[in-house]
């Protein structure tokens, strides 16, 4: 297990140069001088554009920026805001816990109903159940993200007023940000009713975010279950008279899972790395947000930073998943 370990930490060093490499260039190819987003027109002289430059290194070559920005990553410092002058760490680690905990949500969401859903379906193959749950699940991929969340807010918040329109917690509520998680602090805050609302702001962008993979995680289930379904073990088993739920739950679903692990890290990657759309719609303060507000202002340091912390944790959820395919098929630890 070590050395499978070791080989798939292997890969983390080329995929970190070449994300830095992207992150560096990307924000550069986009039109527009960040001297004149961040200073304006008015009032721009030679002289002042001059001085704004060398101060913030643009007078320098491409590679000896590259360069001075690689170096400073090995050390840990990703820079500070051109807009507010905060560290790039510091920012990204207040708004990450809003996004993760959006993200967590969003993901449990989506297995707790899209695994038992792709189980159905392939154990009930053609039959109602299975039409009826593909047919949903091909909606809910199917459906744009912007219109499935103003649909929940006009019925669930507007019509029913069931749920909160938009932010983490209700106006009323005052306590201190402690973990950045605002289900724990809501908790730790000890104030009647904080817990409540904070489940009640999570509910609509848990389920909007969740649904695509939910969807996903559901059809990848039923193929991957159909496919195992049909292996001669899965006779033998049932000629021996196990039961149904042993022959389904035990011996078919643990020899599926690796496809589904695979969808369901991919899902928690792309969740981590931030939704843009539903972030904005319901106004919640996460990282997706913050990257765009970055790259419209050229906040240079923010969008770099930003993109390879995302990079990297995409890369340590890949790594997680790596390593759980080795835990339900030991055979995987020797290729």
């Amino acid at each position: 297990m070590i050395k499978y370990l070791l080989s798939r930490l292997a890969t983390f060093v080329p995929t970190f140069l070449g994300v830095c490499i992207i992150s560096f260039g990307f924000i550069r190819v986009l039109p527009g001088d960040p001297i004149i987003v961040m200073a304006g027109e008015r009032g721009m002289t030679q002289e002042r554009y001059e001085t704004l430059s060398r101060q913030f290194g643009f007078d320098r070559p491409l590679p000896v920026q590259f360069w001075e920005y690689f170096t400073g990553v090995l050390q840990g410092d990703l820079g500070r805001s051109f807009v507010t002058n905060r560290p790039v760490w510091d920012e990204f680690f207040s708004l990450f816990p809003a996004t993760l905990e959006l993200a967590l949500c969003a993901i449990i969401f989506a297995i707790a109903l899209g695994l038992p859903a792709g189980i159905i379906a392939a154990v009930y193959r053609g039959k109602f159940f299975d039409r009826a749950l593909m047919s949903t699940a091909l909606v809910g991929y199917s459906m744009p993200i912007f219109w499935w969340a103003l649909l929940l807010i006009i019925v669930f918040s507007g019509n029913l007023g069931w749920t909160p329109v938009s932010g983490r917690m209700g106006l009323m509520y005052f306590f201190d940000d402690v973990t950045g998680f605002m289900l724990i602090d809501s908790l730790l805050s000890g104030q009647s009713g904080a817990f409540k609302s904070a489940v009640q702001h999570l509910i609509l962008p848990s389920i909007v975010l969740g649904t695509i993979p939910l969807a996903v995680i559901a059809r990848q289930t039923r193929s991957a279950m159909l496919e195992v379904l049909s292996e001669d073990y899965i006779r033998t088993a049932r000629a021996k008279g196990l039961s149904p739920g042993r022959v389904n739950g035990l011996h078919a679903l643990r020899n599926a899972m690796i496809p589904v692990i695979t969808v369901i890290g991919l899902s928690v990657g792309t969740l981590l790395a931030g939704a843009i759309l539903t972030e904005t719609i319901f106004s919640w303060p996460g990282i997706g947000k913050w990257m765009v507000d970055s790259i419209f202002r050229r906040d240079y340091p923010v969008v770099q930073g930003g993109l390879l912390m995302i990079a990297v944790i995409v890369m340590i959820v890949n790594l997680i998943v790596d390593v759980l395919y080795g835990l339900i098929n030991p055979k995987i630890r020797k290729r």
